[in-house]
């Protein structure tokens, strides 16, 4: 009988808590059993402000097999625990008031760091827009000096070519003037080496003529001495 009597006050509490806890915090439920004429405990009871059904609560328990006093007592002491609960749930929780303030706060903040990341994203987007202004003016600087270099290089190189083919120009007439002397050289000691030889042909014919003029006469005289 007391286990199943437990077994059901918990079954009440627990439904008459998770049912009609919710709907009546801030709504307090009048005091029935206070305003119940039957009993010691109409007169005498204390008026509390509860957040359940306390007249069936009561009615609950004496189908249990509670007399009066005692369903009244237990309902007080679950009064009591439950608007305990409530003070303990309700002392961590905000007003309205302060939850609106609290969301005006983050709102302003949100805004303010809203408005600062705006501003921070401007400050950096005009730092990178100058450092590139920079890096464009310092490169047109520098393909402006490279191209000047390469003009300079160029002309150096032209007039080294220049310089080069007119050395070389130079030396080709000397050589051409040199080769002519040699050929003039060459063909003046081939006209006097002919010469020498046409006169040498010519001497060499005379004294062979001689010596066979000579050898004939020799040859005749010996004939003629001999026959």
């Amino acid at each position: 009988m007391i286990r199943s009597f437990t077994f059901n006050l918990a079954a009440t509490t627990r439904a008459s808590t998770s049912i009609a806890l919710p709907a009546r915090i801030g709504k307090p439920a009048p005091d029935r059993v206070s305003s119940t004429p039957k009993g010691p405990f109409s007169s005498t009871a204390r008026r509390h402000d509860f957040h359940f059904d306390t007249h069936h609560f009561v009615q609950r328990l004496e189908r249990e097999g509670l007399n009066r006093a005692q369903a009244v007592g237990i309902m007080s002491a679950m009064a009591e625990v439950i608007d305990e609960s409530i003070r303990n749930m309700t002392s961590n929780m905000v007003t309205k008031a302060d939850q609106e303030k609290h969301r005006y706060t983050q709102q302003v903040d949100f805004a303010q760091l809203k408005s600062e990341l705006q501003l921070m994203e401007k400050n950096e987007l005009a730092m990178i827009k100058a450092e590139n202004d920079r890096l464009v003016t310092d490169i047109d600087k520098l393909k402006q000096r490279l191209r000047e270099e390469i003009m300079r290089t160029q002309a150096g190189v032209r007039l080294d070519l220049n310089l080069e083919k007119g050395r070389m120009r130079e030396e080709t007439s000397k050589q051409e003037l040199k080769i002519k002397e040699v050929d003039t050289r060459i063909e003046q000691e081939i006209a006097a080496l002919r010469t020498s030889i046409q006169v040498s042909k010519a001497t060499t014919l005379q004294y062979l003529v001689g010596f066979v003029t000579g050898c004939s006469a020799l040859l005749m005289a010996y004939m003629r001495f001999r026959y």
